[in-house]
């Protein structure tokens, strides 16, 4: 909008200037006085009007250097996201890694217990949840569908099995489970 304003003004302030113009090309004679003060208010006018476009160029510029501003914000968000979401995963890493050297079957079946409950934990912390599905109408917008059974004791279009969990953030799915559907 501001640019419009300022085109408006230069366009304002160049036909005075060919108006000006104008009027010094037809000089009267002995006119010398007013010849010198329209060539005067015609500096002005130029003066003006280059006073103009360096503030136009000044706001193209500042325009110019916000934009990639903003992009090179925008970057680093989606950087810093992501080592966050990765340093968050990586304690469940160290875990498996410490269970590879373990020979106690026991400690082994513990430790598992426990690395699955800090990741469960981790996703939690991120804002990720399991679609649930068992006993659960089945909804095409969570559920994939890759079995179908007869079962007069389930109601109709009921998830019955779970195959492969689903999970979300939100209201986007991550993943669809993948269920047996009871016809």
């Amino acid at each position: 909008m501001e640019e419009k304003k300022m085109n408006e003004e230069i366009t304002e302030e160049a036909e005075k200037a060919e108006a000006t113009e104008e009027k010094a090309a037809k000089p009267e004679k002995g006119d010398k006085k007013k010849i010198k003060a329209l060539e005067a208010e015609l500096a002005e006018v130029n003066k003006k009007a280059e006073e103009i476009n360096e503030k136009y160029m000044r706001m193209l510029a500042e325009y110019d250097n916000f934009r990639k501003r903003s992009a090179k914000e925008r970057e680093s968000i989606y950087g810093d996201a992501y080592t966050d979401a990765l340093t968050s995963i990586l304690p469940v890493l160290d875990n498996l890694e410490r269970a590879e050297g373990c020979t106690d079957a026991e400690g082994l079946a513990k430790g598992l217990e426990l690395t699955l409950k800090s990741f469960r934990e981790t996703l939690e912390k991120m804002g990720v949840t399991e679609i649930e599905a068992i006993g659960k109408t089945f909804d095409p917008n969570l559920h994939n569908a890759v079995m179908h059974v007869d079962d007069e004791s389930v109601g109709e279009n009921t998830v019955v099995e779970v195959f492969m969990k689903g999970y979300k953030k939100g209201d986007k799915v991550l993943r669809h489970s993948m269920v047996k559907v009871a016809n």
